[in-house]
């Protein structure tokens, strides 16, 4: 194992961080991360208790694993928590309150699945997947194409989710549009054949999640920070982009800069790759670029190999991270596997305790460490 810290300092990674209604203690966020420990959707005291734990170790910013939005089949599977009704909002109360109480700051991740979720999947077993085009990630069709009503329909939850986020005292939002779910799958050409005003080029595709920001910002008013998590890859393709270009980036970008997005959350797998030929910027660096707003940088920080290969990992330098971070590249690093196993982790590289970090292992997906 590579110390964290023997060749480059990351002091500066501990920092604080403002932006509005927004103050961080620095700049290390939990990256959502799907754990499925809430029965029935609803949040239990021990997810109260893991978030809790990662405030208590001073993580600047807890983002939360993907929430259900208030559609039927917003998500796939009994255990995942929902952010809507009462005992699931009940649920989160706590998680807030329980963050807030050590200090930490906290937003909830407001997701919908699209496509990837199967005809049959619980917790409503009679609703049907929904997508842009009605296809499926691999470009089969599994439902009749959305409606413009029920895209509208769906462009409330979101801003209702928004509303409720605020109202029981998040500290911000974030939209999930990344990975191949439901808002991506509007904006990749891949998954979005449709001809009218939600389809074709790269600003018809972004329509979907433009006006989510939009209805998100008027719900939540000027000063609450929305985040919006996006990602050239999808889960089912690691090479899909929807940008092949910076002008293509640019031309997806600004619509939702315009909307209301404040900070942008680049999804990679290994953060260390170019996102263009030609630099050595990555997603964050090129959106941050491109925007001006600040960017969360992600993917295999810390250790040495990526999630998607589905194998251990062990612990790595940071040197790099830190090269990009001096660069201005990015505002703050959302680390997501290293805080599974080990809720001190910011702590110990804050203090150089790097001989105590513990390697990556697919056991802390069946705990709650």
């Amino acid at each position: 194992m590579q110390n964290l810290t023997e060749h480059t300092t990351v002091q500066p990674l501990f920092q604080p961080f403002q932006l509005g209604t927004l103050a961080l203690s620095n700049r290390i966020v939990m990256a959502p991360m799907t754990r499925g420990f809430s029965p029935g959707g609803v949040p239990t005291e021990d997810v109260a208790a893991y978030y809790r734990r990662r405030a208590e170790h001073d993580v600047g910013l807890l983002i939360t694993e993907g929430t259900g939005i208030d559609h039927p089949a917003s998500v796939s599977g009994s255990s995942i928590p929902l952010f809507y009704g009462e005992k699931a909002l009940q649920g989160w109360e706590q998680v807030v309150k329980q963050v807030h109480e050590k200090g930490g700051k906290i937003a909830p991740q407001l997701w919908h699945v699209g496509t990837t979720r199967s005809p049959g999947d619980e917790p409503n077993v009679e609703a049907m997947p929904v997508g842009p085009s009605g296809l499926a990630l691999t470009g089969e069709k599994v439902s009749e194409p959305l409606s413009t009503e029920e895209i509208h329909d769906l462009v409330s939850a979101y801003a209702q989710g928004a509303a409720d986020a605020k109202r029981l005292g998040f500290d911000a939002v974030e939209i999930h549009g990344a990975h191949g779910y439901l808002i991506d799958q509007f904006i990749w050409s891949h998954t979005n054949r449709r001809t009218d005003e939600y389809g074709g080029d790269i600003k018809g595709r972004t329509r979907f999640a433009v006006e989510i920001v939009e209805a998100c910002r008027d719900a939540v008013g000027p000063d609450f920070p929305i985040i919006f998590r996006f990602s050239q890859w999808k889960m089912s393709d690691f090479k899909a982009k929807i940008a092949e270009t910076p002008e293509e980036l640019e031309a997806f970008l600004t619509p939702l800069v315009e909307a209301g997005v404040d900070i942008f959350h680049t999804s990679t797998r290994r953060f260390w790759e170019p996102e263009f030929e030609g630099s050595d910027l990555n997603l964050a660096g090129w959106t941050k670029k491109i925007t001006g707003k600040p960017t969360i940088i992600v993917g295999s920080i810390g250790l040495n190999g990526e999630f998607t290969s589905g194998a251990g990992a062990e612990t790595t330098s940071l040197d790099g991270l830190m090269e990009r971070f001096q660069n201005n590249e990015f505002d703050m690093a959302a680390v997501g596997r290293s805080l599974l196993m080990d809720p001190a982790w910011a702590e110990k590289v804050r203090d150089g305790r790097a001989d105590e970090l513990q390697a990556y292992s697919r056991e802390s997906l069946n705990n709650l460490y």
